[in-house]
């Protein structure tokens, strides 16, 4: 009766994040037409002589540093990275969720690929890096992307394939079985989520056998604040276990951690919504990824 209690707040507390990750996704970009940017021009003009009137009494705006204190972080790594893509055209592409998008990243665009790009390319444009991350996909639906003509392109030039995939496969559990969730409904998806994992590899060798592909594990984002749900740390644990098993059947594919970067409870890590990393949890993921491209 205990166990099952626990899966109840498990999945209280998903559903619960599940919305808040709903209500908090931002409006999508649309491309208006030409009497619409006529219409906010003139707008914009109107605005214009208060904005004169208004201009020196404001002050002024603090800009954003797009790698805060980054150098600082990865300065045992940052030299190995430049000279590692120093004297060669690079492409990286980023694949997968609301991970490689960047979601909670407040000071730089796309997250740790964001990142990646501004420090690698402070000084001299080294690497192309192309992110196509995508909040809220799952391994099937990252699938059905990789027919995408625009991927398809990106992938075939690319040196090098980041991939975070995963979570809200999870995710998905809750929701199908939240009446009745068990450990079982997890362990039955995590083998339907192998199968299509090994699809994705699959076809990214397909398109480029000479890629190297990078695979970025899980982390806990409960952990902090749920200590005592053994249960939590578990499920992370065996869809880690079946990513590097996966990965670890392909010469060049390789399996990235991350759930130790933020078991530091003392540092705040998290973005407002207590799920994905900030802008500091996303530079230690940054770091682990330069390392393991650099070995």
């Amino acid at each position: 009766m205990k166990r099952r209690y626990i899966f109840i707040i498990l999945g209280i507390l998903l559903v619960g994040l599940a919305i808040i990750m709903f209500l908090n996704q931002p409006e999508p970009k649309i491309n208006k037409s030409k009497d619409n940017n006529s219409q906010e021009e003139t707008q914009q003009e109107t605005k214009s002589d208060k904005e004169k009137d208004t201009e020196n009494s404001q002050p002024e705006k603090e800009t954003k540093e797009p790698v805060t204190q980054f150098g600082e972080i990865i300065s045992d790594v940052l030299q190995g990275t430049i000279d590692f893509f120093t004297n060669k055209e690079a492409h990286v592409t980023a694949i997968g969720d609301s991970l490689t998008q960047g979601v909670g990243d407040k000071v730089v665009d796309g997250g740790y690929v964001g990142i990646l790009d501004n420090t690698i390319n402070k000084n001299n444009q080294l690497v192309t890096f192309e992110n196509y991350g995508k909040r809220g996909n799952r391994s099937s639906q990252l699938l059905k992307r990789l027919e995408q003509p625009e991927i398809v392109q990106s992938i075939e030039e690319a040196d090098i394939v980041l991939i975070t995939i995963g979570a809200n496969d999870i995710m998905q559990v809750v929701k199908e079985n939240f009446s009745d969730l068990t450990i079982k409904d997890f362990s039955q998806e995590r083998v339907a989520y192998k199968e299509r994992l090994k699809n994705i590899f699959e076809r990214i060798k397909e398109l480029n056998p000479d890629a190297d592909i990078y695979l970025l594990g899980f982390y806990n984002p409960f952990e902090k604040y749920f200590k005592d749900l053994e249960e939590l740390g578990m499920i992370v644990e065996n869809w880690n276990n079946a990513g590097k098993n996966v990965a670890d059947q392909y010469d060049n594919v390789t399996y990235i951690p991350t759930v130790d970067l933020f078991k530091d409870t003392e540092k705040d890590l998290f973005a407002d919504d207590n799920f994905h990393p900030n802008h500091q949890g996303y530079q230690r993921i940054a770091k682990r990824v330069l390392e393991h491209i650099t070995d």
